[in-house]
């Protein structure tokens, strides 16, 4: 009987430090669980293995590197350990691995001290291991939203601060109908559209399209309206503009010509009724005079690609009735199915008549045409119209 009971006060002392285990590694599990900050999940991880596992020295070990840094160690070790050693053949070291979102092994968690670890305590690290890999895989994706909220927070700043930049009214020109329109792909984009009236009443237009999207070609764009905003009013003509312009976006180096700009310049005189045009890269624009369509192709190359190139303006009279349409390629690229819009269809859009809204009826017809397919590049468009007066009907 006696046997029988010190084997049964055996068990039950087993059961109870098996039981004293799950506890241990429950209460664990919540610690690591209760904060969602990387730094103090790893700086948790290394309390509780010193506590629980009397351990004299425990740190984390990142792809083969050593963490140094005070969180990333906790105790002390011997000045002779190596930094790519078996820690699971090294008397006094055990080594655990925390495993990523996709399996892969991101850390080990080192433990050393001078007496070797049982079964159970081996059995905790792993479980304690495991518990910091699921934390700090929660902490790094916390880490993850807040960064992107940030970046989302600044692209719908910059966002606000690119639609400022473009003209928020057009001048009242007598005789004349102007009105632009431009949407971004993504936050930001590369298409850049202006209109300037200089002080003998000409007006000065551009519209112009930076190679790619997003941010880069934003910033690229911003930079290009400085320098057509300098220029504008200097009197050049529009071959020296395209000139002067391209020489200053090459000057900006390897990655400014890498982003390359096509544009249109123009100049409306609103009494002699002459446009002047020029085209660098771009793709036409439509002119419609009564029953004349014209498209009004590039002279040369886009502005940035190569130094000293040049270009050849146009002149055409704009009589009453008269309509240009200066669009970026997100326009005609415009798809249903794999069905392309086209230039033929945008072109068509331009009636007999000038229209006020005429901007208006193109973004609908595009929005029709496409369905539910995603916007997939900036759209930019300038549209000028001479309007029928009185004495033109008589």
């Amino acid at each position: 009987m006696e046997v029988q009971s010190a084997s049964s006060a055996d068990d039950v002392l087993i059961l109870q430090q098996k039981l004293a285990r799950v506890q241990a590694l429950l209460e664990t599990s919540r610690q690591v669980h209760s904060t969602i900050r990387l730094e103090e999940v790893l700086a948790m991880t290394l309390e509780i293995a010193v506590k629980e596992l009397e351990v004299e020295g425990v740190f984390f070990q990142w792809n083969g590197q050593l963490g140094l840094r005070s969180h990333h160690l906790r105790g002390s070790v011997p000045d002779d350990w190596t930094q790519s050693a078996d820690w699971g053949a090294t008397p006094g070291y055990t080594s655990v691995a925390l495993a990523g979102e996709q399996g892969e092994t991101i850390a080990h968690l080192v433990t050393w001290r001078r007496t070797p670890f049982s079964f159970e305590e081996t059995d905790f690290l792993e479980g304690l291991g495991l518990q910091a890999a699921l934390a700090v895989g929660n902490a790094q994706h916390h880490e993850r939203v807040i960064e992107w909220e940030r970046v989302r927070m600044d692209m719908e700043a910059a966002r606000t601060i690119q639609r400022s930049l473009l003209p928020q009214e057009v001048p009242d020109v007598g005789g004349y109908s102007l009105s632009l329109r431009s949407t971004a792909c993504y936050e930001v984009g590369g298409d850049y559209v202006d209109v300037m009236p200089l002080k003998d009443g000409t007006l000065m237009m551009v519209l112009a399209d930076v190679a790619g999207k997003g941010l880069a070609s934003a910033m690229i764009s911003m930079t290009f309206r400085s320098s057509f905003r300098a220029i504008a009013g200097s009197g050049l003509s529009l071959e020296d503009m395209a000139a002067r312009l391209n020489a200053l976006h090459w000057g900006e180096g390897l990655e400014a010509r890498r982003r390359y700009v096509t544009a249109v310049l123009l100049s409306l005189d609103p009494h002699s009724h002459t446009l002047q045009i020029l085209s660098a890269g771009h793709n036409p624009a439509f002119l419609r005079r009564g029953q004349e369509r014209l498209k009004i192709g590039a002279s040369g190359p886009p502005l940035g690609m190569m130094p000293g190139l040049a270009w050849e303006q146009e002149t055409h009279h704009f009589p009453p009735g008269a309509q240009l349409l200066v669009y970026t390629d997100g326009l005609t690229e415009v798809f249903q199915g794999d069905e392309e819009f086209g230039e033929d269809r945008l072109f068509s859009l331009l009636g007999d008549r000038p229209r006020e809204d005429q901007l208006d009826f193109v973004w609908t017809t595009l929005a029709d045409f496409a369905g539910n397919a995603r916007q997939t590049d900036d759209m930019t468009a300038l549209y000028i119209s001479r309007v029928f007066l009185k004495e033109d009907n008589e």
